[in-house]
């Protein structure tokens, strides 16, 4: 996603078939494929599920509505497709790290209010 010398540019089209005018026209909610947005909540399930216990198909499901709520509230936020996909990847980029180094702290993670909420996932 970046260009030559950090300096980051868009795509003119991503794959998904959105191009730069869908998404400068406002519309590009309504371009973006169905499955990309369940290819999306999945991938949140799977970071969720590494640093989440899971234990049942109840459980699986309350993963599952908190991935699909978070994905939504990115999606309705956010002002164009690459918008959208830096949040999410931002807010997971904390989790994932954790889980490439189990065995480091984050002293600055620690908040007694978010204490069940895995980093990533805080909406601050």
């Amino acid at each position: 996603m970046e260009g030559s010398g950090g300096n980051w540019r868009p795509a003119q089209s991503d794959g998904s078939g959105i191009t730069m005018d869908a998404a400068a026209s406002g519309d590009w909610r309504s371009q973006l494929q169905p499955d990309a947005r369940s290819r999306i909540v999945n991938k949140i399930m799977d970071t969720l599920q590494r640093h989440i216990p899971v234990y049942g198909p109840d459980n699986l499901g309350e993963l599952r509505k908190i991935a699909m709520r978070f994905e939504e509230k990115i999606f309705t936020a956010s002002s164009n497709q690459t918008d959208y996909l830096r949040k999410i990847s931002l807010k997971m980029l904390p989790m994932e790290s954790k889980t490439q180094n189990p065995g480091g702290t984050n002293q600055m993670a620690s908040n007694p209010s978010n204490q069940n909420t895995p980093e990533g996932m805080k909406m601050n």
